[in-house]
């Protein structure tokens, strides 16, 4: 069942009201405040269809909300439709995974008109928590803007919580650079890959975002006040650092798999340098002990009272010598 949380404001007035039924949203339409209604998990028709009703809302509009879309702006002259996604994180619930936490999408709504917004959210996730309290505290100029300031505030949001990962993706790459060069388990190969998997993942979704920023930024609306395109630019610029951060990042998961081979290589390399010098040890050894073990009849050695424990002394002192050339040659 859908969320309603309805605010009604401007610079002196300020009221809240959370509800399931859409009927109670409705009332709103005509007062004379700016009107923020917020949608939580808008999978109902019947409730769409009313509040696209009483907004003027076009048909399309409706369905791009329920469906899956492209981050886009549109303008249908009498209100401003966007479609944005917002990421978040969720802690991995295996707790020695490397990388402790898994990337999500939501995609979120957001149709302003000139004394309206309205915001669907398809998860319960509380981003739009810090503009609210703006909102209530009338702290900074939010309440003394119009509708197509909170639409930018909204965006901000959005665009600031990717550096949100952007942080968490910082410290998951640190993470796995101590391991592969510390100890490049087997473990490490899926999660550089998954690291990959969401670089994609977030440039799929990054791309599309500077586009429809840009094309709002431009966009020849009445609706869009002067002051407002000034901070969409600013928003922007935040969009084109995140892309950056996203190639980055790219260009690291590259260079860490490429680590992490060449740490596998060398781990390799020193297994196989040990076993060489093993061998190595033993072959003068081997060539005493089957000298020594050959049948003959005259070998003098053989009777020697102090023959066997003068060969074993011998083959120490082979051993000893062969690992002092060793060392001196930073072999070992």
């Amino acid at each position: 069942m859908p969320r309603f949380t309805v605010i009604e404001y401007d610079e002196n007035h300020f009221l809240e009201t959370e509800t399931n039924e859409v009927e109670d949203c409705l009332i709103f339409r005509d007062r004379p405040y700016m009107i923020w209604i917020n949608v939580d998990c808008p999978r109902q028709v019947y409730s769409l269809e009313k509040l696209g009703a009483c907004y003027g809302l076009h048909p399309l509009v409706l369905e791009d909300i329920l469906t899956d879309q492209r981050p886009k702006v549109e303008d249908y002259e009498d209100y401003i439709f966007i479609v944005l996604k917002m990421l978040y994180y969720e802690e991995a619930e295996d707790d020695d995974e490397i990388g402790d936490f898994n990337i999500d999408m939501d995609q979120v709504s957001i149709i302003f008109g000139n004394n309206f917004i309205i915001s669907f959210k398809e998860k319960d996730v509380d981003i739009f928590r810090p503009l609210r309290e703006r909102l209530r505290t009338s702290k900074g100029r939010i309440r003394k803007q119009g509708a197509d300031y909170l639409a930018y505030s909204m965006i901000d949001s959005i665009v600031d919580h990717y550096f949100v990962i952007m942080e968490k993706l910082g410290d998951r790459f640190e993470e796995l650079e101590d391991s592969v060069v510390s100890n490049p388990e087997p473990g490490i190969l899926p999660a550089i890959y998954n690291l990959k998997r969401d670089m994609l993942f977030l440039r799929k979704s990054v791309w599309p975002l500077r586009e429809a920023i840009s094309r709002m930024q431009r966009m020849d609306s009445h609706l869009i006040s002067e002051t407002t395109r000034i901070y969409l630019r600013d928003v922007y610029d935040h969009t084109i650092q995140v892309i950056e951060n996203i190639e980055t990042f790219r260009d690291m998961s590259a260079s860490l798999l490429e680590t992490y081979l060449s740490s596998l290589s060398n781990k390799l390399n020193e297994v196989i340098k040990l076993l060489t010098i093993i061998s190595t040890i033993f072959i003068p050894l081997t060539f005493l002990s089957g000298l020594y073990g050959m049948n003959f009849t005259h070998m003098p050695e053989l009777e020697h009272p102090y023959g066997y424990p003068a060969v074993l002394v011998l083959m120490l002192l082979v051993v000893a010598v062969m690992l002092a050339y060793f060392y001196r040659k930073k072999w070992i």
